[in-house]
C-alpha cells in the first residue's frame, strides 16, 4: 500500500495515492474529522464504520460495530471528539472518538435514518428518516429539542413506519446554524430555521438525494437521483447578538457543563436551545 504523502503536489494530481479495500460491501458515505487529521470514516453496507489514518499509510484503526442493518450515514462533531451514524434502523448512534466506544443509541424515529448533521457549534444534531420527520437533538444529552414534520397531520407509527411517500433523504446546516435544508420524496427542498416549527421556504425539486450549503451558507446545492445538480440562493438572515455568543459558548462547552453555569434560568434555556 502506498504512503500518504504530506502534501500532493502537481505532478502527483490525479495520481491513486491509496486504496483501502477492508469492506466487505457497498461504501455508502465518507467523512473526514474537521481537526486537519486526516482521520477519515467510512459507512458501509456491511454494517461497519471503519476509521482509518490517512497519515499512516491508510492504516485502518477501528472498526465500529453496533449496527444491525447498512449504514447509509456519519457525521463528526465539529471538534471531532464525536461521530454520528445512522442507517436502515430506527437508532442514531453516537460514537466517542477518542475511546472509539459508543456513547449511546438515540431513539425516537419510526423508520430508517438516512441522513444526519451536527449544527456549526456542536450543540444540536439533526437527523433525517423516513418516518417523514428531521429531528434535532441535543446530542450531548440525548433528548428531542425539536421536530421538522413533513406530512400534515404527522403520520402515526405504523404508516410512518412504511412507504408513506414522504421519506425524508437529505438534511444540511447552514454555517449560521440558524438554517437546516430537508430534501423529501414530495418533490420539495424545504428551508427552515431553528426558530420555527414550520418551513420559510420552499422550493420544487424532483429525486432529491443529498444537499449541502456552501461555506458562506448562501447556496444550497442538491443532488437528484437522476444526475442532476440544483442550486439556490438561500434565505438570508442577520444572526442576532445573542445567537451569536451562545454558539460561542456552545463550540466549547457541553450540555452538562453549561448546565452548571450560574446564569438565570432563563438565559440557561437559551443556552440549551431549550427555548430560541
Amino acid at each position: 500500500m502506498a504512503s500518504f504523502p504530506d502534501f500532493v503536489n502537481e505532478n502527483e494530481i490525479g495520481k491513486l495515492l491509496l486504496n483501502l479495500m477492508d469492506h466487505t460491501e457497498i461504501v455508502r458515505d465518507l467523512t473526514f474529522a474537521p481537526d486537519g487529521s486526516l482521520i477519515l470514516v467510512s459507512a458501509s453496507r456491511d454494517k461497519t464504520l471503519r476509521v482509518w489514518d490517512l497519515k499512516d499509510d491508510g492504516n485502518m484503526m477501528k472498526v465500529l460495530r453496533g449496527h444491525q442493518n447498512w449504514v447509509y450515514c456519519c457525521a463528526f462533531s465539529p471538534d471531532s471528539s464525536i461521530l454520528c451514524s445512522v442507517g436502515a434502523g430506527k437508532a442514531v448512534f453516537l460514537w466517542d472518538m477518542d475511546k472509539y466506544n459508543m456513547i449511546r443509541k438515540l431513539e425516537g424515529h419510526y423508520n430508517d435514518v438516512v441522513a444526519c448533521e451536527f449544527s456549526p457549534d456542536g450543540a444540536l444534531l439533526a437527523t433525517a428518516s423516513y418516518d417523514t420527520r428531521v429531528y434535532v437533538w441535543d446530542p450531548h444529552i440525548g433528548s428531542i429539542l425539536f421536530e421538522l414534520g413533513h406530512l400534515y397531520p404527522p403520520p402515526t407509527p405504523i404508516f410512518a413506519g412504511g412507504d408513506n411517500g414522504r421519506w425524508v433523504r437529505s438534511v444540511s446546516f447552514s454555517h449560521d446554524g440558524v438554517h437546516i435544508a430537508s430534501l423529501a420524496d414530495d418533490r420539495l427542498v424545504r428551508f427552515w430555521r431553528i426558530d420555527r416549527s414550520y418551513p420559510i421556504e420552499v422550493a420544487p425539486l424532483n429525486k432529491g438525494l443529498c444537499s449541502a450549503f456552501s461555506t458562506d451558507g448562501s447556496v444550497l446545492a442538491a443532488g437528484t437521483q437522476d444526475g442532476n445538480v440544483h442550486f439556490w440562493a438561500t434565505p438570508t438572515y442577520v444572526s442576532s447578538l445573542q445567537h451569536l455568543c451562545r454558539m460561542a459558548i456552545r463550540r466549547v462547552m457541553t450540555t452538562s457543563q453549561v448546565q452548571k453555569l450560574p446564569v438565570p434560568p432563563k438565559i440557561m434555556e437559551f443556552l440549551t436551545y431549550q427555548i430560541i
